[in-house]
């Protein structure tokens, strides 16, 4: 065996090793996930980041200041003190889980407002099955204050870090066609948002929007550029329980059932592992609530890990990525997919998975994220993309096509794949996951029945180094905007997909007149917003190597790495994409 082989047959043991011993340990402490933003001098001369330490186009974003209303009376000084001043604004939730720069107020003299210190929940209306809370309020606090009483948010993201204001801003949903569906957002029936205001009005007024307000449909998905919400009221439900079974079967039928399995199941989803020629199928319904069971979700790649094994982890991706073969990634994924946790992660009783079906509350089976639960323990554990450990660094794509177009371009998609199965060895962490979410009255909601397509891939540390087989993924992204019409997740993708993309939203118009009436000078807006809303400029940064980093479609050599070996070339299967390919490749 030559010193190469060898060298890859110890990343993939490495490798192996690892995800092994991360899955079979249960850690009871877990170093939550650090704030944000950090400052030099109390206060002041400080920078903002989201969860993973970086921002799709890496750069260091600056502010002034930083500001932790704890009250709406300090929120409306806090924007009334930035307003009078002219100052630029952003707020920045607790975790901060957007990929791209919504929570940068751009230049070095805004300010930025933490929703950290409103966590609070202000009423609970048991008889209208309402609950009102502070817009900082993570997710997990939110659906267990609903679930004392005995009633439940019906539909949230699968991460329970999120705060309430964060992901309606972006438009975060869970899975699900029936009734209203599964975005957060369309079971909002109130809100009340702070803005700027004239100098006559204390440069700062509260509006409040009630379930008929015209406004309503602008605010509760607003990407931040109306204001800072202070309070939401989402419409609950009785507490109900669920019951899951995962389903793995060939995907020769794949283009067929994902236009139906969302209407056969209220809570269905799908994982589309494309290099085993698999499908997931997440079979999950209502049960009556005297159907034996405490199930409780508890997703693997939610949970804490030992630090040293995730660094250790991430050295042996590393050398797989750059120096190994598809042979040997292969190897590794399949030895990985071997030791994965029965049901993802789902277990029948809090402890341990005994078989199908799950059932549980619906509190305890929506939304999990248990690194963020344990106790400080000094980052021996963490979560798995915490940016204080040279751990797991990811792009996460997210994006939608229409329900009526979704099996022509899994069709597409399985045409690419059958072109070199061996390149999503390399590429996906947790396999292709699609989720449904119906049409939204929100002005930048999805416009129609959609599939969102959600993709977990390697990015690597050093700008404008190229990953193996990364024209695949940009291809099928590509195909999914260009071809399918489809729509970026707002808080989940790379430059290049916000593109154009506002004039793919209807009611835009519409949106954008609500921002100028509650921000007329643009002080809750950002070079990066004005850029995605189409205000002003282009997100898309041409420079060399742009396209290996997701700034730009390639449309010349030196926009990916001649100098390795990567080139600016046609798409396999859709012709009119431009990715980044090698010579070995083509």
């Amino acid at each position: 065996m030559s010193q190469g082989e060898q060298a890859q047959s110890r990343a993939t043991g490495n490798l192996a090793a690892v995800l092994l011993v991360g899955i079979l340990l249960q850690l009871a402490g877990c170093s939550p996930p650090p704030d944000p933003v950090t400052c030099t001098h109390g206060t002041s001369n400080c920078t903002v980041t989201n969860t993973y330490g970086s921002f799709t186009d890496r750069t260091i974003c600056h502010a002034a200041n930083v500001v932790y209303p704890s009250t709406e009376q300090e929120l409306v000084a806090a924007v009334a003190a930035a307003a009078s001043a002219k100052r630029k604004m952003k707020v920045a939730t607790k975790h901060s889980h957007s990929g791209p720069k919504l929570a940068c107020p751009g230049g070095s003299q805004g300010t930025i407002i933490s929703t950290a210190r409103l966590n609070r929940t202000v009423r609970i209306d048991t008889e209208r099955q309402l609950i009102t809370v502070e817009s900082g309020m993570v997710l997990r606090d939110l659906i267990q204050a609903a679930a004392a009483p005995g009633l439940s948010l019906p539909h949230s993201p699968y991460w329970y870090g999120l705060t309430i204001g964060g992901l309606l801003a972006t438009g975060a949903h869970g899975s699900g066609l029936w009734g209203k569906g599964g975005a957060v957002h369309e079971y909002v029936v109130g809100l009340r948002i702070v803005t700027p205001a004239p100098a006559c009005h204390g440069f700062a007024m509260v509006r409040e929007l009630g379930a008929d307000h015209p406004d309503l449909d602008a605010a509760k998905v607003s990407l931040g550029v109306l204001g800072v919400v202070s309070q939401v009221t989402l419409a609950l439900q009785p507490l109900f329980k669920r019951s899951v079974t995962f389903v793995r079967r060939n995907d020769s039928d794949f283009t067929a059932r994902v236009a139906e399995w969302g209407r056969l199941h209220e809570f269905a989803d799908m994982i589309w592992l494309p290099q085993h020629g698999s499908v997931i199928y997440r079979q999950d319904d209502r049960v009556d609530v005297a159907t034996p069971g405490n199930g409780l979700s508890d997703l693997a790649l939610f949970r804490s890990n030992p630090t040293a094994l995730l660094v250790r982890v991430r050295a042996a991706e590393e050398r797989l990525q750059e120096n190994g073969t598809d042979i040997a990634r292969c190897a590794a994924e399949q030895e990985a997919a071997t030791r994965q946790l029965p049901a993802l992660g789902f277990t029948n009783d809090g402890v341990s998975f005994t078989g199908y079906p799950i059932v549980g509350y619906q509190h305890r089976i929506q939304a999990s994220g248990s690194c963020i639960d344990g106790p400080e323990d000094g980052l021996l554990s963490s979560c798995a993309w915490d940016p204080r450990i040279r751990g797991t660094f990811l792009y996460n794509s997210g994006f939608s096509v229409p329900l009526s177009k979704v099996s022509a371009f899994v069709a597409d998609m399985q045409r690419l794949r059958d072109l070199k199965p061996a390149a999503f060895c390399a590429l996906l962490r947790a396999g292709v996951v699609l989720r449904y979410v119906k049409a939204s009255s929100a002005y930048v909601g999805k416009p129609e029945d959609s599939v969102d397509v959600d993709i977990i891939f390697y990015r690597s540390h050093t700008d404008g180094m190229p990953r193996a087989h990364a024209d695949v993924l940009d291809e099928i992204e590509q195909m999914a905007l260009g071809k399918y019409g489809g729509l970026p997740h707002w808080g989940k993708n790379r430059n290049f997909a916000f593109d154009g993309v506002i004039a793919r939203y209807p009611k835009a118009h519409k949106f954008l007149k609500v921002k100028n009436m509650y921000d007329p000078d643009g002080l809750f807006s950002s070079e990066w917003t004005d850029q995605v809303l189409g205000v002003n400029g282009t997100p898309n940064i041409i420079k060399k190597r742009c396209a290996i980093e997701g700034l730009c479609v390639c449309s010349d050599d030196l926009h990916c790495a001649p100098e390795q070996g990567y080139f600016c070339r046609p798409g396999k299967v859709y012709t009119k994409a431009r990715v980044c390919s090698s010579t070995e490749d083509y």
